[in-house]
């Protein structure tokens, strides 16, 4: 990470000193009103901004609590643990958590060169991202929908072990540098360097960890129609994870809200829209690839999911 950066977080706060100094909690009147656990984003987002970032509060435990806001954090040096919704979660350099606005939220006390810094965002920030993930049912847009919807379907949180990948690495150090720095057009920027990282989170979904068994085979699917989406099969995906295959099949309705067949033809539509729009492949061609050998039927569903003809959408593209 940028010296600078680092630097920056790495400085102690007035808060830490006075923890340094002898207090024995977390100071309430910095993060909530009245007598309940919520943290309130307007004592910490500055009027009409929709982010902003912090560093973790260190040296002391972080009670239980939950958010207003959506809390993504980053660690950028050291390891933290963080328990969320009662699950245990380690947090190492260069990894994501984010947190949605429903999940209880803990923090174990951190050391000195443990550097964590929290992004305080409210959730109309994250509309414009949510075109860019596409309608694919995948856990990254389920969560974003939650957020921006208020709702607490999913496991509130995600947690992206990603140190290893260097294009996501280098885009949260731009949000920082932008966040920090009095940048030109500081929310446009901050927007579209966040929809670029979803955009990075979507291609390396095998970075994501949950402890929620259950979702955690509805993952396991998901990646498994991400890559066999043109001839596998749920019979396939059962055998292969050994799940009974009734329980996958409910499982999967339950926590998407679709059926196999509705994910699979959604993921080989996105890409038939995708070479529509980026290859001269004719028609008859891209059904075959994404999986439709029966012609008039792919033109059917895809007219349906689209509103125009594959001729027609790639002539409007």
């Amino acid at each position: 990470m940028n010296k600078d950066i680092l630097d920056y977080l790495r400085a102690i706060t007035a808060e830490e000193q006075a923890i340094l100094c002898g207090r024995e909690s977390i100071d309430r009147e910095l993060y909530m009103q009245g007598q309940g656990n919520t943290i309130n984003s307007r004592k910490l987002l500055d009027a009409g901004k929709l982010i902003t970032i912090r560093p973790n509060t260190r040296f002391i435990h972080f009670p239980e609590h939950t958010h207003d806001y959506v809390e993504v954090v980053y660690m950028c040096a050291g390891e933290t643990v963080h328990i969320v919704n009662g699950k245990r979660i380690h947090l190492r350099q260069g990894e994501l958590l984010f947190l949605n606005q429903s999940a209880t939220h803990e923090v174990c006390r951190a050391k000195e060169e443990d550097v964590a810094v929290n992004f305080i965002v409210l959730p109309d920030f994250f509309a414009s991202s949510l075109s860019v993930v596409g309608e694919e049912e995948t856990p990254l847009r389920r969560f974003l929908v939650d957020c921006l919807c208020g709702q607490n379907d999913g496991p509130g949180y995600l947690h992206f072990r990603v140190a290893g990948v260097t294009p996501i690495q280098n885009l949260v150090e731009n949000l920082l540098w932008t966040l920090i720095r009095e940048t030109p057009n500081k929310r446009k920027v901050s927007q579209m360097t966040m929809a670029l990282l979803f955009l990075q989170l979507l291609g390396h979904t095998e970075t994501l960890v949950t402890g929620d068994q259950d979702e955690a085979a509805v993952l396991k699917l998901l990646r498994y129609v991400e890559s066999d989406y043109v001839s596998g099969s749920l019979t396939e995906a059962a055998e292969l994870f050994h799940y009974d295959l009734s329980w996958l099949s409910r499982e999967i309705k339950r926590k998407t809200g679709k059926t196999y067949t509705q994910i699979v033809q959604e993921r080989r539509l996105a890409q038939a829209a995708f070479l529509l729009k980026n290859t001269n492949r004719n028609v008859a061609d891209i059904s075959i690839a994404v999986g439709y050998e029966n012609i008039s039927y792919f033109h059917r569903i895809f007219t349906a999911a689209f509103g125009r003809s594959p001729k027609h959408y790639r002539d409007e593209s």
